[in-house]
């Protein structure tokens, strides 16, 4: 019944952590779900009433435009211009996106045939590997392992593979591991990129949610990287809008022609009412994502070290919602006696590549009240 594409699927591991989470839950287990990265914090109350005006505007009850409101593409250039210094051309170089998934779903198409290969790290979020063999692809694995501080070893990629890879997908700060790139790495990375003819795909929708002042970066801030590189960034995780579904590609005016192209053909544009909430978004003080930054910083500091003194290796982030902690052996295994002794349910590492066994992701979007409690049972855990 089903084509190929879809029966070669790996399964899908978060549907058997529902299943987990569901049957503790019917046993009476108060389940504290620390699995999942999408932000209980609500989102701020001027960006709500941004949405409600624009909802009742008749011009947004029309299809919207494929490339996106050019009042909001500018929003995105103002912001990119204020927040790292990068300047955009909002009609050449801005895509609006349905949330940054759907553009990274989608570039490949634009970008790979069949056979052609694509450069993906592991562990990563899942959608670099679906989309690439979506799209008739083959994803050639860059593990992201501690010992080269989890950025990829470009030195260590066999030349003929970078030679047919058309696409690498990187993400930093980065999820599921939390750690995060320098000037230095991005560097080497537009000059690997510029070397063999690769064009960088740079998912970054977590660089506002950054700890102890240390400003995450853009892949554009690099020099030459409009050459070779496009940014995917998204509302979701800055302003807790992960429902909303708005966010933007940036950078190469070509690339982000073809990802336009692939957009014009499959989707009818984001809600203009959305788009109009997003500028009001983009326009907050920087005291509204501060805020927000706090409550995450506190909650890492409380789990982090929850974790530390129940034995679990792993270093503070310095950006994202995510904890990545080495718990050794099967990360399958751990998560079921944590979720059995606990009610704490977290994610297995191997649940993001071949690369992430050994490791558990533990998310901090849960009211802070309830990371605490984790952090109490954590303690009883090791006693």
């Amino acid at each position: 019944m089903y084509a190929d594409r879809i029966k070669n699927l790996p399964p899908y591991l978060f549907a058997a952590i529902d299943k987990a989470k569901q049957e503790a839950r019917s046993r009476g287990v108060d389940v504290i779900d620390l699995s999942v990265g999408d932000p209980d914090l609500p989102t701020p109350e001027h960006i709500v009433r941004a949405l409600n005006k624009a909802a009742s505007d008749p011009s947004n009850h029309q299809y919207p435009s494929y490339e996106g409101k050019l009042s909001f593409r500018k929003a995105v250039a103002d912001w990119y211009q204020s927040t790292f210094g990068v300047q955009l051309d909002p009609q050449k170089e801005v895509l609006t996106l349905i949330g940054s998934k759907e553009g990274i779903a989608h570039a490949p198409l634009a970008f790979i045939n069949p056979g052609d290969a694509a450069l993906v790290p592991d562990p990563a979020y899942p959608v670099y590997r679906t989309a690439t063999s979506f799209a008739g692809g083959e994803p050639v694995i860059m593990p992201l392992l501690r010992e080269n501080r989890f950025l990829p070893d470009l030195d260590a990629i066999a030349p003929a593979d970078a030679r047919r890879a058309k696409i690498m997908f990187l993400n930093y700060p980065n999820n599921p591991i939390g750690a995060s790139a320098d000037r230095s790495f991005f560097k080497k990375l537009v000059d690997y990129a510029h070397d063999y003819d690769i064009i960088i795909m740079h998912d970054n929708p977590y660089s506002e949610t950054y700890y102890d002042g240390e400003r995450s970066l853009s892949l554009l801030e690099t020099e030459g990287a409009k050459d070779v590189a496009v940014e995917f960034h998204s509302l979701s995780k800055t302003y807790n809008m992960t429902g909303w579904r708005i966010g933007s590609v940036v950078g190469n005016a070509d690339v982000v022609a073809g990802i336009g192209k692939i957009k014009s053909n499959i989707d009818s544009g984001t809600f203009g009412a959305v788009q109009d909430a997003g500028i009001v978004a983009l326009s907050s003080p920087r005291s509204v994502v501060d805020e927000i930054r706090k409550v995450y910083q506190y909650r890492i500091e409380i789990l982090y070290k929850a974790l530390k003194d129940l034995g679990l290796e792993l270093e503070k982030p310095r950006a994202t919602l995510y904890l990545w902690a080495w718990v050794g052996g099967s990360s399958i295994e751990y998560a079921g006696r944590l979720l059995e002794k606990t009610g704490i349910v977290a994610t297995p590492g191997v649940g993001f590549g071949k690369y992430g066994e050994g490791y558990i992701r533990f998310s901090i979007t849960q009211p802070t009240a309830r990371i605490e409690e984790a952090a109490a049972r954590l303690e009883k855990m090791g006693n």
